[in-house]
């Protein structure tokens, strides 16, 4: 029922509403309606049709100020039970409301008590975290607090931006258990061994059970993993630094996001991590030796020749058919004469070996078939292949390589060797040739030696002290500097102790090949004999060679080189630079796919092998400083062609 005063009330909104229509010039009615008129215009519901108020018409919304209405850091999704705010559900849009000027206004409504919110409940069909969802949050949250006690810092940002990405899930688990992408990565590691590596080195942690944090745990650690053995694989067990000083190579570490990118995304998980070892041909065919080796059966993997006689051509002796065996040779096996072409074969595998090429089989030679005992040749082979990790991926497309224990250089083109020569190396200590990679970039002609200061101090001095005529002998100069100090060189000729060629590849050794007029030791087997520099046995051809490879149409031949032969001193640049690697090769396999072994002329496998297998090991693959730096002044002033100060108590030699 309409009482009293509310007909009342709607009579005066119904005269408001006419004195506004009045101020705008609308019709209205002449006479003001009646009590029972307006009974009758406004419909009134039934009590009992109107609907009863719910929580959402007495709880006030949420202010822009409240933690609810702003925006959330994206993130993992929240656990079940988590303390994390709840999103806010959007407010039903209001309908905008203006009020119409010369409103009335309202007159003032006595407050009532708010009724209490009863607590937020989580909706009954809220969808239930997984526990790879657990996994990520407990993931997310351990970048926050104990990553440092498991991913190397200087790889926490990556790993922490890789897995950001992908909202922290797991890539090793899948939902409380080993993922195929995780088996298969376990699978690969433990037969790492046939790369020479150790899968002690590389451990795999539990992904069984239900605890999202050991899983978040299990799951970094085997990350670590992961990084440790690509960066082992492409850069090395241990850091050249542990080795040497006189070996420098520019590494390039696998970066971490990068690797875990990579085998998130691999079909053939296995494939993606051998991926980072050497590319090189020389490497898998270590590889494919030391499993060969690693599958003979006995000591040494083949019978052993007995000791006996020496032989030579023309003699009989029942060794001779496994002797033809071991070296490839056909022949009948009743027939025991050690012959001719058999004797060559023998004196080729003496040269390979470092023994006197007699071709008469005596002790040395048997020693030699039989080999070192098997664990001995694996090491070494082994260690030949962490070498060549040290090594750029990609070495040119044309490239030079030098091989200290071997004694040679050779010139390789699209992956053929196109030429080869024999070289002088340094000699073993201070003088040894160092372990490099750089580019060559010019050709000296008739260069000027300038004397290091290390041969001056060390050799010229004292012989100065006994005979003040020794330099003009030996065709050198002396010049004073302003400074007190001298120079000392020799000019250009035929006598000039780099000869008529200089091969410049400028690096921190000051290292370089070039001509010498001592040909004679060519001719041994054994050529450690420089203070450094490499000597080139026909440097004229290795000239016309590398000015083919890099610049062909200046039509460089021996003929016109040695034209330019004189007393000026003259660079060629070389249009495209050839890079030049200068190895360390004791073990490699030959054009005729048999292993060779030389000697370790400068110790670097007996320190190689024992940092592969010390105690320090785990640590081996930091770079350690050496004393004196890198590259020690004494060092320096062995390889320098450059003017050269002399103590002044010498002073007086040179007036």
């Amino acid at each position: 029922m309409v009482t009293r005063r509310m007909r009342f009330e709607l009579w005066l909104a119904t005269t408001a509403t006419a004195l506004v229509m009045t101020g705008l010039n609308l019709p209205v009615q002449s006479a003001p309606l009646t009590e029972e008129e307006i009974s009758a215009a406004v419909p009134m519901p039934e009590p009992a049709n109107v609907p009863p108020p719910t929580i959402s018409d007495v709880a006030p919304g949420p202010s822009p100020e409240s933690p609810a209405a702003a925006p959330r850091r994206a993130g993992p999704p929240a656990a079940a039970g988590d303390s994390a705010q709840p999103s806010a559900v959007p407010a039903a849009a209001t309908p905008e409301t203006t009020t119409p000027p010369n409103a009335v206004p309202a007159a003032a409504t006595p407050e009532t008590p708010t009724p209490a919110v009863p607590p937020a409940v989580a909706p009954a069909d809220a969808p239930v975290l997984t526990l790879d969802q657990r996994v990520a949050g407990k993931i997310h949250d351990m970048f926050g607090s104990r990553i440092d006690r498991i991913i190397d810092r200087k790889a926490k940002a990556a790993v922490e931006a890789f897995y950001e990405a992908r909202s922290y899930a797991p890539i090793w688990s899948d939902n409380g258990a080993e993922s195929a992408r995780a088996k298969a990565a376990v699978t690969y590691l433990a037969g790492v061994s046939a790369d020479g590596l150790d899968p002690s080195d590389y451990p795999t942690p539990s992904f069984a059970g239900a605890d999202p944090s050991a899983l978040a745990e299990a799951e970094l650690k085997f990350t670590a993993t992961i990084l440790t053995y690509a960066r082992h694989a492409q850069i090395g067990r241990v850091h050249y630094s542990r080795v040497s000083a006189d070996i420098y190579y520019d590494l390039v570490a696998p970066e971490p996001g990068a690797v875990l990118t990579k085998l998130s995304e691999a079909k053939d998980v296995a494939a993606a991590l051998d991926s980072f070892n050497p590319p090189h041909a020389g490497y898998k065919a270590l590889k494919a030796k030391l499993a060969e080796l690693r599958g003979r059966s006995g000591e040494s993997g083949r019978l052993r020749m007995s000791f006996g006689k020496t032989l030579k051509p023309g003699m009989e002796d029942p060794r001779v058919p496994m002797l033809r065996e071991r070296l490839g040779i056909a022949g009948d096996n009743a027939d025991a004469v050690y012959d001719k072409a058999l004797s060559e074969a023998v004196k080729t595998f003496q040269r390979r070996h470092d023994l006197a090429p007699t071709g008469i089989l005596n002790s040395a030679t048997v020693d030699a078939l039989n080999g070192p005992r098997r664990d001995r040749e694996s090491d070494i082979i082994i260690a030949n292949m962490e070498r060549w990790r040290w090594l750029p991926r990609d070495l040119g497309r044309a490239h030079v390589v030098v091989n200290i224990p071997d004694y040679t250089l050779k010139v390789v083109d699209n992956g053929a060797t196109v030429w080869t020569t024999k070289i002088v190396a340094g000699q073993p200590g201070e003088k040894a040739t160092p372990l490099l990679s750089e580019t060559m970039k010019y050709i000296t002609v008739n260069p000027t030696w300038n004397v290091p200061p290390s041969i001056i101090n060390n050799e010229y001095l004292p012989a100065l002290a006994q005979d003040p005529t020794v330099l003009d002998r030996m065709g050198l100069r002396l010049e004073h500097n302003r400074d007190g100090s001298v120079h000392i060189y020799q000019p250009p000729g035929d006598g000039n102790a780099l000869g008529r060629l200089r091969f410049n590849f400028p690096n921190k050794f000051l290292v370089y090949q070039h001509d010498t007029p001592d040909k004679h030791l060519f001719a041994r087997d054994k050529r450690a004999f420089s203070h450094g520099c490499m000597r080139v046995q026909f440097p004229d051809r290795y000239a016309e060679i590398l000015l083919g490879i890099a610049n062909p149409k200046d039509g460089y031949t021996v003929e016109k080189i040695r034209r330019m032969y004189g007393a000026g001193e003259r660079d060629i640049h070389l249009a495209t630079p050839i890079p030049v690697h200068l190895t360390y090769q004791t073990a490699f396999v030959d054009d005729a796919g048999h292993l060779a072994l030389r000697e370790d002329v400068y110790g670097r496998d007996a320190k190689l092998i024992a940092a592969l297998k010390g105690e320090d090991r785990r640590i081996a693959d930091v770079p350690v400083e050496r004393p004196g730096a890198s590259v020690s002044t004494k060092r320096q002033a062995a390889r320098a062609p450059v003017t050269s100060p002399v103590p002044f108590f010498f002073g007086g030699l040179f007036r």
